[in-house]
């Protein structure tokens, strides 16, 4: 039974986002914080797709009557996720990131926080092997110059639009970072969720609904205090997160990396108009990734394209219209998957999961 937490850690790490081993072991340590034993055996019964209670508990060797209620409260508890449609339940294995700790924004503690930051780094080391990422960068409409052929998928606005159900609900890093006395100034509830996500979400008292008018608002506060928004990597996102450098985990870490660009899914880049220019620095002060400086003998903004992720937050900061985005060369165009389920097939294909 003691070892139940070390299959389980395998057993998630061969989801697409992994689960990576480290020598220290905290990974299980993080485990032994969210599941009891018993949530973690039945935890091994499940796929990565939904299912009734019939084939879990034959995998379990357990009676259907006597697990479903436990399956039930460990979706309310964010650690799977439980459907029900029509009075029939279904469960599904969930990722751990993004996926599981997400779900842990009301749970959190500070000795978990504190294991879940050492733990970090070696979750994005492991995803950043692959071409296929988990999220994506999109701009929001002020930084889109009208000559640029933006699809859609590419513009915050339009994905809002598109949506039938949102969520609005905190943010897990910023609460995180509050919890342990080095919060920032930034707002806390700024992650934007839709569709089915909305309303799991919605189920377990996490968040709550909104309008489009609402969403577009918060996005638009949400970059002028130089929020990135990251929608989940499909033409489809399930969500939208508003990440600041300081607290997001994805950002705060790509940021310590000399090429930030060449991980992140964007199909943008800042350039500035030096004949425009006025050195006034607004751009280099609001850019999530030290992108941009000023070249002090000219005294105008320089972009280093190895570190601009193509957010246009450089280009919503400044009053003078020296700052815009351009299309990256056509062969470093990336067009996202149709939607999260393309997405993690694409990862897994990728990691030889298949």
């Amino acid at each position: 039974m003691a070892d139940v937490y070390k299959k389980l850690a395998l057993h998630l790490d061969k989801t697409p986002s992994g689960y990576p081993e480290t020598e220290s072991g905290v990974e299980i340590r993080i485990l032994k914080q969210l599941f009891t034993q018993q949530e973690a055996e039945l935890t091994l019964s499940l796929v990565m797709m939904p299912e009734p209670i019939e084939p879990i508990a034959k995998r379990a060797g357990k009676k259907a009557k006597e697990i479903e209620p436990v399956l039930i409260e460990m979706g309310k508890k964010g650690l799977i996720i439980h459907v029900n449609r029509g009075g029939e339940n279904s469960f599904m294995l969930l990722h751990f990131v993004v996926g599981i700790w997400e779900y842990q924004v009301n749970r959190l503690t500070r000795e978990l926080i504190k294991d879940f930051n050492e733990y970090v780094p070696h979750l994005i080391k492991g995803q950043y092997k692959h071409k296929t990422q988990q999220m994506r960068v999109v701009p929001v409409k002020k930084s889109i110059n009208t000559e640029l052929n933006i699809m859609d998928y590419e513009q915050v606005e339009q994905i809002i639009k598109a949506q039938s159900k949102i969520i609005v609900a905190p943010c897990i890093c910023r609460k995180e970072h509050t919890i342990m006395d080095r919060g920032c100034d930034k707002p806390e509830e700024t992650c934007l969720v839709f569709g089915s996500g909305a309303y799991i979400y919605e189920s377990r008292g996490i968040g709550r609904t909104i309008t489009h008018k609402e969403a577009i608002k918060i996005v638009k506060e949400g970059v002028k205090q130089g929020l990135v928004p990251q929608p989940s990597n499909s033409k489809k996102p399930t969500n939208i997160c508003l990440c600041c450098d300081c607290c997001c985990q994805i950002l705060k870490n790509i940021k310590k990396l000399d090429a930030p660009a060449k991980i992140v899914c964007s199909n943008f880049q800042a350039k500035v108009d030096i004949d425009e220019c006025t050195g006034c620095q607004a751009c280099e002060k609001i850019c999530p990734m030290d992108a941009v400086e000023m070249d002090t003998e000219k005294i105008v903004a320089q972009v280093n394209i190895d570190r601009c992720i193509g957010c246009g937050l450089c280009v919503t900061a400044c009053e003078f219209d020296a700052m815009a985005l351009v299309d990256k060369m056509q062969k470093e165009r990336m067009e996202p998957p149709a939607n999260v389920l393309e997405t993690y097939m694409a990862i897994a294909k990728e990691k030889g999961l298949f």
